[in-house]
């Protein structure tokens, strides 16, 4: 479990750097070398993010799969 947990801090940690980085960048008051290790950094950021999503992806499909096929039905809102 602490393993689930850990990769769901890491994505939240990872989205807010991001905003923090565009942010900063965003301000124009850095530096050229600066911005750019921040976009360096952000690209990284964007990959651990892009991975989390895609494992997390692939674990909807598994369990999709493991519950066999299902049938879809439309929402029915409660308002109506």
């Amino acid at each position: 479990m602490p393993k689930k947990t850990s990769k769901k801090t890491n994505f939240e940690t990872s989205m807010k750097e991001l905003e923090k980085l565009v942010e900063r960048m965003e301000a124009g008051e850095i530096s050229l070398e600066d911005s750019l290790k921040d976009f360096e950094h952000g690209i990284e950021l964007t990959r651990t993010c892009q991975k989390a999503l895609k494992e997390a992806e692939q674990k909807v499909q598994i369990l999709m799969e493991k519950n066999g096929p299902s049938e879809l039905a439309p929402f029915e809102s409660e308002e109506d």
